[in-house]
């Protein structure tokens, strides 16, 4: 296969009201006839969304909005295209654009085209069928900013049990006088 698939660079700006530094990133590659919803769902994957029930948009560097398409969100001299059916062919190289899951918590991604195409076999080792992520740093956050299981954002994180709560099937998990 040649060099016809598009790199993209996910940086994760913003969310939940905090800008997050330092930005915890992706990149992943990309069939030019790949969907924006394809890209969309590849993103949450790979930064852990986990509820799906939220509105999601991307906003090209000329303005226009590629969304599910809401007959009731008409914004006058909005361009608006469904993202279900929008190929990322219309992308060049170096080009920039937004990604946001969840219009309430604003989950604001910077996509960055990278400055050439890439051959899916030699960067992933096969051809996936959707875009899918071959890089990436940083801690990914909680969408809800949850710490822990249980956590309701008003009482103090848990002592830590340093894996004594856990059953022994490791080196150090279990009680005091586990000692394999």
């Amino acid at each position: 296969m040649t060099r016809t698939w598009l790199s993209i660079r996910v940086d994760l700006v913003e969310g939940h009201g905090e800008h997050l530094w330092p930005r915890p990133g992706r990149i992943f590659a990309a069939a030019r006839t790949h969907t924006f919803q394809q890209l969309a769902d590849a993103i949450d994957d790979a930064f852990a969304r986990w509820d799906r029930s939220h509105i999601q948009e991307f906003t090209l560097g000329d303005r226009t909005r590629l969304c599910m398409p809401d007959p009731f969100w008409d914004i006058e001299n909005e361009k608006t295209e469904d993202f279900r059916h929008v190929k990322l062919s219309r992308l060049r190289p170096g080009e920039q654009f937004v990604y946001v899951f969840d219009l309430g918590d604003n989950w604001a991604h910077l996509c960055t085209i990278g400055p050439e195409r890439i051959d899916p076999t030699e960067t992933l080792g096969i051809v996936p069928g959707d875009p899918l992520p071959y890089w990436g740093w940083g801690d990914i956050p909680d969408q809800y900013r949850r710490r822990w299981d249980g956590d309701d954002g008003e009482h103090p994180q848990p002592e830590d049990p340093e894996c004594k709560d856990l059953p022994p099937l490791q080196p150090g998990w279990g009680s005091e006088d586990y000692n394999t």
